[in-house]
């Protein structure tokens, strides 16, 4: 891959329509790209996840934009305690796809454009400038989710939030649910990952399960 992007940005491109730069289910890809960020943020050891709560433990910056921005207003809203990682995904959801897609303009990923819907509302779309990045993930998730190969800690998380979401149609477009949810719910639970990113993973997908799920049914 020839840009190292966060698992937020490869949720997040997954999830646009490639021509048309429209978000497809943009409230469950808000849940699973606020799940991302924070997972990566966990990998890259500055916070941590247990029993359904999260913790900074490390402020200094990753050199990453889009991780630092989130990281800083994490650590402004936790303070010195911890809090509930859904309180946290609650909150930012409305706010991390934006992020997410400013980001991958910056990386030249995707372009935005300014358009009207009907001639009178004004839209943005982020239809897709380079797609060797995308092609990327979806050969990695089709190699563990179909293919039956081993996943690594980051795939194994990205899997995790993308089934927690109900994320599949943008991971696997055109594969029957049989298919593909069996494996990716076998990965979400296996013990791949060591275990204090299970831990965090496990903790993370329980959250974006229970709130998609009850935004669902609201």
């Amino acid at each position: 891959m020839s840009v190292r992007v966060t698992l937020g940005e490869e949720i997040m491109l997954l999830s646009l329509d490639d021509e048309t730069g429209v978000t497809k289910d943009r409230s469950s890809t808000g849940w699973g790209v606020a799940g991302g960020i924070l997972l990566d943020l966990v990998l890259a050891g500055r916070l941590r996840v247990t029993g359904g709560r999260l913790e900074v433990v490390d402020r200094s910056p990753t050199g990453v934009p889009l991780l630092d921005g989130r990281l800083e207003r994490i650590a402004d809203w936790v303070g010195s305690g911890r809090k509930k990682v859904s309180d946290w995904l609650t909150k930012d959801q409305p706010k991390a796809v934006r992020a997410a897609v400013e980001s991958l303009c910056e990386r030249g990923l995707v372009s935005e454009e300014h358009r009207r819907l009907f001639g009178l509302l004004p839209v943005r779309r982020y239809p897709e400038t380079d797609g060797s990045v995308e092609r990327e993930v979806r050969d990695r998730l089709t190699a563990v989710v179909v293919d039956g190969a081993e996943p690594d800690d980051r795939t194994c998380g990205l899997v995790a939030l993308l089934h927690a979401a109900g994320l599949r149609r943008q991971a696997f477009p055109g594969l029957p649910r049989e298919r593909v949810e069996p494996r990716m719910a076998e990965i979400a639970e296996g013990q791949w990952a060591g275990d204090g990113v299970h831990k965090a993973i496990r903790d993370l997908q329980a959250a974006v399960t229970v709130i998609t799920t009850t935004a669902a049914v609201s």
